[in-house]
C-alpha cells in the first residue's frame, strides 16, 4: 500500500483548500493507511532523501548558527537509529528525551521513530524528584540527556541505558553515532495504534498526567495543525516554545515538515524583543507562531515596520486578548489568529487563514476534528447557540485524540464520559459555528449568581499599561458568596501601592460590566507550572486559607469609585 502517497494527498487536499475553511471541513478526509504506518520512514524519508533544501536552522543567541537540509537530517538519524538500536533501543521501548534547543534533539526524535520506540519529551529545567516520577510512570527504559544535566539522574533509580550529548562517566556519548555509515534503516513495521509518545502534561491543578499518542494521532493528526498556521511547502517557521512541551512537537517538529517547510529555532538566555524582530527579517520568516505574552513583549518594545517576508501571525498556549491582535494589525496589517488544542489532541478550533476572524473567538471546528459543546448540567449536545465545554465526539473516532492517559483509570474515565473526551474547557459558541473561550471549568465562578470568567475579566486587566499578567480568582465574600480578586504581576517602573491599586480597579470598572467588577486587587508573583501556566489552584487555595497574611486593595477602599 502506497501510505506515503496517501499521506500527500491528504496534505495536499488541506493546501489546495486554504482560506476555505467551510470547503475543508466538507471535504477533507484522513488518509487510508492500512495497518503500518512510521512517520519518520514513510514521511520523513521519503521527502528528504536527496533533498539539499534546509529542515532545519538554529540561530544561537551569538549570531552562531546551524543549518542541515533535509537530507542530511534523514542520514544523521538513520546512523542514531543505528547506534541506539546497538544499545538495546527496541521498538515499544519509552526513552526519556531531555534536550534543549539543538540538532540532537531533532535527530533524536527521527531516529527513536525509526526504530519503533517510544519518546517521552521532557523539558531540561526539571529537577531529581521530578525525573523519579517521569521514569518510573513512564516505564523508561532508556535516557538521553546532555552531559550537563547527567547529575540529576545521580539518585533517580531504574534500570535504564544512560546516554548523553557529549563526555559523561558512565554514560554512552551520543555523538559517536556519527561514525557510523548512513544507511536506511528497516521499516519497524509499527501499527498506526502503537504507541509513539508519552507526555507529562504542566499540572496546573494536580499530579501531571502522562498522555499516550499513537503513530498517527500525532503524525497524521498535525495534518490541521499545518491548516491552522497556514505553513505552505518552502516556508520558513519560527515557533517560540520550549522542548519538553506539546507544541514544541506540534510547530517545530511535525507541522512544518508535513508541509516541506524549514523550522527556525532561535535560542536565547534572555528574550529580546528586538533580536528577535531582526530575526524575523533577516532569516526571511513566512510564518511566526508565539505565545500571547510574547506578542505582548514585541508589542512593548515597538513592532516597527512589517518583515517583508511575513505572511502569517499565530498566537498559542493561551488565549488571544482582543487588544493584542488590534495593535498586531495596526502595525503590519496582518491579522493575528489563534486556536485552541491540548496536549492531549493536536489543534481542534483556530482562526484558520482566508477566514473572518471575530473579536475574541478562537475560531471554527477545524477539519476532521469532530469537535462540540457539551452542557454540563444535561450532558447533552448543544444545538445551535449556547455555551458548553469543548469536548470530542467520540463516536466519530477523533483520529487525533490520544489513546488515554496511562495507568490512570479514574482520570480516564472522567475524559471520556457519555461518548465525549471531555477538555475540561468551556466555550460558548455563535449560529455560524465560531467558538469563543471562556475559561477552564475549575476556574469560571460565581459572584451574585452571576457566572464570572476569569480570562474575560483578565483580558480587560491586562490592557492597563501597569499590567504585566493578572489572574481572577473568587475571594470568599459574606454578601456575595465569592467575588473577582485580581492577583497582579505588575509591569516594569509600577510601584505595588494603592496609587496603582486605585488606577488598575477603575479601568477595570469602565470597561466591565458592574456584575464583573473587580473588587480586590493583589500585587503578587503568580504561581505558574514548570511550563509557564499559571496556577490559579494556588492562587483559589490562597484565597481559602483565611489565616494567611495579605496586602490587598478593595474598592470600598476607594470611595471616589462609589455609584
Amino acid at each position: 500500500m502506497d501510505v506515503t502517497g496517501a499521506y500527500r494527498r491528504s496534505r495536499d487536499q488541506l493546501l489546495a483548500l486554504r482560506g476555505e475553511h467551510t470547503r475543508a471541513v466538507a471535504e477533507f478526509r484522513w488518509p487510508e493507511l492500512g495497518g503500518r504506518f512510521n512517520w519518520a520512514v514513510d514521511w520523513f524519508d521519503a521527502i528528504a532523501r536527496d533533498n539539499d533544501r534546509p529542515a532545519l536552522v538554529i540561530v544561537e543567541e551569538d549570531g552562531g548558527e546551524l543549518r542541515r537540509s533535509f537530507a542530511e537530517m534523514a542520514d544523521a538519524s538513520d546512523r542514531l537509529a543505528a547506534w541506539l538500536s546497538e544499545r538495546g533501543v527496541e521498538r515499544g521501548d519509552p526513552v526519556v528525551l531531555m534536550l534543549g534547543n539543538q540538532v540532537e534533539l531533532w535527530e533524536s526524535m527521527l531516529a527513536i521513530m525509526k526504530l519503533g520506540a517510544v519518546i517521552v519529551p521532557t523539558t531540561t529545567a526539571v529537577g531529581s524528584a521530578e525525573l523519579v516520577d517521569r521514569i518510573s510512570r513512564s516505564g523508561a527504559a532508556h535516557v538521553i540527556a546532555n552531559a550537563d544535566d547527567t547529575a540529576k539522574f545521580a539518585d533517580v533509580p531504574g534500570d535504564y541505558t544512560r546516554i548523553s550529548v557529549g563526555p559523561a562517566a558512565g554514560w554512552s556519548d551520543l555523538r559517536d553515532a556519527a561514525e557510523l555509515p548512513a544507511t536506511p534503516v528497516a521499516h519497524p513495521g509499527t501499527a498506526p495504534n502503537d504507541p509513539l509518545l508519552y507526555y507529562f502534561t504542566s499540572g496546573t491543578t494536580s499530579q501531571p498526567k502522562l498522555v499516550e499518542h499513537t503513530q498517527i494521532s500525532y503524525p497524521v493528526g498535525h495534518l490541521t495543525t499545518m491548516y491552522f498556521l497556514g505553513l505552505r511547502p518552502g516556508d520558513v517557521h519560527l515557533n517560540i516554545s520550549s522542548p519538553g512541551w506539546a507544541k514544541h512537537a506540534w510547530s517545530c517538529f511535525f507541522a512544518p515538515w508535513i508541509a516541506e517547510g524549514t523550522v527556525l529555532v532561535c535560542n536565547y538566555r534572555r528574550f529580546d524583543p528586538a533580536v528577535l524582530l531582526d530575526r524575523l527579517r533577516r532569516y526571511e520568516v513566512s510564518t511566526f507562531c508565539a505565545p500571547p505574552t510574547v506578542w505582548r513583549m514585541l508589542i512593548n518594545s515597538d513592532l516597527g515596520e512589517r518583515p517583508a517576508t511575513l505572511r502569517e501571525v499565530i498566537g498559542a498556549g493561551e488565549p488571544l486578548n482582543p487588544e493584542v491582535i488590534e495593535q498586531v494589525q495596526r502595525a503590519w496589517g496582518l491579522t493575528l489568529r489563534d486556536g485552541f488544542g491540548q496536549t492531549e489532541t493536536t489543534a481542534q478550533v483556530a482562526n484558520t487563514p482566508g477566514s473572518e476572524v471575530r473579536p475574541g473567538s478562537m475560531g471554527r471546528a477545524l477539519p476532521g476534528v469532530p469537535v462540540v459543546l457539551v452542557d454540563p448540567a444535561t450532558g447533552r449536545e448543544v444545538e445551535g447557540t449556547g455555551e458548553g465545554e469543548i469536548c470530542l465526539d467520540l463516536d466519530q473516532h477523533p483520529l487525533p485524540l490520544m489513546t488515554g492517559y496511562r495507568d490512570d483509570t479514574e482520570r480516564n474515565d472522567a475524559a471520556m464520559d457519555g461518548g465525549y473526551y471531555h477538555t475540561g474547557d468551556v466555550a460558548t459558541i455563535d449560529g455560524d459555528g465560531y467558538i469563543t473561550y471562556v475559561g477552564r471549568t475549575d476556574d469560571v465562578f460565581k459572584a451574585s449568581d452571576y457566572k464570572i470568567s476569569p480570562f474575560e475579566l483578565e483580558s480587560v486587566l491586562i490592557e492597563h499599561p501597569a499590567v504585566a499578567e493578572a489572574a481572577v480568582v473568587p475571594a470568599p465574600d459574606p454578601v456575595r458568596l465569592a467575588v473577582p480578586k485580581a492577583y497582579i504581576a505588575l509591569a516594569p517602573g509600577h510601584e505595588p501601592d494603592k496609587a496603582t491599586a486605585f488606577e488598575i480597579v477603575r479601568y477595570a470598572r469602565e470597561h466591565l460590566a458592574p456584575y464583573q467588577r473587580v473588587r480586590r486587587v493583589e500585587f503578587f508573583e503568580l504561581p505558574k507550572t514548570i511550563s509557564g501556566k499559571i496556577r490559579r489552584v494556588e492562587l483559589r487555595a490562597r484565597e481559602e486559607a483565611a489565616s494567611h497574611e495579605r496586602t490587598e486593595w478593595r474598592d470600598d477602599q476607594f470611595p471616589e469609585l462609589r455609584g
